[in-house]
């Protein structure tokens, strides 16, 4: 097959090179209104055709990559002593997989366990260049299954308003958990 990025030959959809050249992460970080930090691994710009893959059979391949470049990367240094989880937004299957449940699969290292399907949208909308006030006025609406561990890092893949990472923080609040922090593979905000 061919590269996606340089159309050379290569066994994976996207070459060493240039995922070592075009695709290295580096560490974004901004504050939800309620004080939780989100780090990121890129600007949206940087990846943007990439993550419309998620949309299609390729996106399955795409998001593998990019989850193995941020968050595995991300999960193997991260240190604690205590019980750590992590869960994906929303993680439901579309398209035949889940992207969020990809990324948080990457998670998986000696002091974090993903977790799956404990945070669901009720309401599937999608924001997906929506305006604030539409994210306000259509909330997702997440249901939350019980688990024991206290301690999450809440995954997404993009971070643009910060409302629907806020929708969850709430509802693991409410339900006595402890959001360490939320980490996404790419911040809308940021400028290329």
């Amino acid at each position: 097959m061919k590269c996606l990025l340089c159309e050379n030959l290569s066994l994976t959809h996207i070459c060493q090179h240039c995922q070592e050249t075009f695709l290295s992460p580096s560490l974004y970080k901004r504050q939800l209104s309620n004080g939780i930090t989100v780090i990121s691994f890129y600007k949206y710009s940087e990846i943007k055709e990439l993550l419309h893959t998620k949309y299609t059979d390729l996106g399955y391949h795409i998001y593998k990559i990019l989850a193995q470049l941020s968050f595995k990367k991300f999960a193997d240094e991260f240190e604690t002593d205590e019980e750590l989880v992590s869960i994906g937004i929303d993680d439901s299957v579309k398209s035949g997989y889940s992207h969020t449940a990809i990324l948080n699969h990457s998670m998986k290292s000696q002091y974090i366990k993903p977790l799956y399907s404990k945070l669901r949208a009720t309401n599937p909308i999608s924001y997906s260049g929506k305006s604030l006030e539409y994210r306000k006025d259509n909330p997702r609406n997440f249901q939350l299954t019980k688990f024991t561990a206290k301690n999450i890092i809440l995954v997404d893949d993009i971070i643009t308003t910060g409302t629907t990472l806020e929708q969850a923080v709430k509802i693991l609040y409410e339900s006595d958990k402890h959001v360490l922090l939320c980490l996404t593979l790419a911040d809308a905000r940021l400028k290329s």
